[in-house]
């Protein structure tokens, strides 16, 4: 099962990612965390990332495509993968389709979470977060056992500070203006699925898997 997993900040996708992995037992690829990694490793392609990194700079393509390649070819990469970050423009989308075509791997499915601007605002404002393990939570839809107590790990929850509203606004603003190409891009491939993102937790799950199936 080879996964890409899109959706705008606060769509859920943290969670329905965790879900995923879970049941398909697949690994997830963050790029957030391969950077990191990378980087931590003092790795070729984490040193030149971190040149663009410290001067404010977005990293290029060409490194982004070859560190998410670095990570696909690995063993645990073999039977699928859920990406999730990446990619995030068309140019990405196509760069990506040929190095998986160079593996011999071809995507199965595009997940688009969708919700609507004011929800993902509300969603955004009520997030904490966990200061230790980053388990997410939200203060109406999916609280913690304890107020602002982890389940998981029971340290303090708190929340981003740029989860204010006119923050969050320009931030679903920009993901939208840029990720419209790529969706159209997928689209026309026929494997994107859109999923309605508002309503319960286990619902949105329950449709991602109606389309991937029992399938592992």
């Amino acid at each position: 099962m080879k996964l890409v997993l899109l959706g705008p900040p606060g769509a859920g996708k943290g969670t329905q990612a965790s879900n995923i992995v879970k049941k398909y037992q697949i690994p997830h690829i963050s790029t957030g965390d391969i950077f990191r990694k990378n980087i931590k490793e003092n790795t070729e392609l984490g040193l030149k990332a971190k040149e663009y990194m410290d001067k404010g700079l977005l990293v290029p393509d060409d490194i982004v495509v070859a560190i998410v390649k670095d990570r696909l070819i690995q063993d645990d990469c073999k039977k699928g993968f859920l990406l999730d970050g990446f990619p995030r423009t068309d140019a990405q989308a196509k760069a990506l389709d040929t190095e998986l075509q160079n593996l011999e791997f071809n995507l199965d499915y595009v997940i688009n979470i969708e919700v609507d601007k004011d929800a993902l605002i509300n969603r955004a404002i009520g997030r904490r977060i966990c200061k230790e393990c980053g388990a997410t939570y939200h203060v109406e839809f999916n609280p913690p056992s304890a107020t602002e107590i982890c389940d998981e790990c029971g340290n303090e929850l708190y929340q981003r500070k740029d989860d204010t509203e006119a923050t969050v606004k320009t931030r679903i603003e920009v993901y939208l203006e840029q990720t419209k190409p790529l969706i159209d891009y997928y689209n026309k491939q026929n494997i994107l699925v859109n999923i309605n993102g508002l309503q319960d937790i286990d619902k949105v799950f329950s449709d991602i898997t109606d389309v991937l199936g029992s399938e592992k």
